[in-house]
């Protein structure tokens, strides 16, 4: 187990994330922990964590660490302050954004249970987002789906495809 300090951050490196204007350091893994994620975000002004969502296999809880973020909900938008805790239950009723409108820079902790597969939908935009692990997956704008029977039938064709061909 490693020693990890939120007071100290050393920020995960993934490129797109400062073009999203926010900086990450996955803690769960980083203190040991396999089947807890944990992720501290520090949010710019006029940014956010991710697009509204929803989550199918895990849950989330947010804990705002300081700022003042604004949340989206099925229920609306509203605006949170240090120290308030918030729960995201799979499915719709669990759909949020964490979004920063304010002039200072929003620190917040995101738990989450870790079930894989994962299926998250940004209602927004039709867009679905399959998750076979950690940073593993696939999305799917809401323009490149087909029927799941046209899917499974094209599979099974290609499969006789292949096997005829060995």
């Amino acid at each position: 187990m490693s020693d990890v300090n939120i007071n100290r951050p050393t920020w995960d490196l993934a490129s797109w994330g400062a073009a999203l204007g926010r900086r990450t350091m996955r803690l769960g893994p980083s203190a040991g922990a396999s089947e807890l994620g944990v992720t501290l975000y520090e949010v710019d002004p006029g940014r956010a964590v991710s697009p509204f969502h929803v989550h199918h296999a895990n849950e989330e809880l947010l804990l705002v660490l300081s700022g003042h973020p604004a949340l989206r909900t099925p229920a609306g938008i509203r605006h949170l302050e240090r120290g308030d805790l918030v729960a995201f239950p799979r499915g719709p009723a669990g759909a949020h954004r964490i979004s920063n409108p304010s002039e200072d820079v929003v620190r917040v902790l995101v738990f989450s249970t870790m079930h894989w597969p994962e299926i998250a939908e940004y209602p927004d935009t039709g867009a679905i987002l399959t998750m076979t692990g950690p940073g593993e997956g696939q999305a799917f704008p809401a323009d490149t789906a087909e029927p799941r029977a046209e899917a499974v039938t094209r599979a099974m064709d290609a499969a006789r495809e292949h096997e005829e061909g060995t």
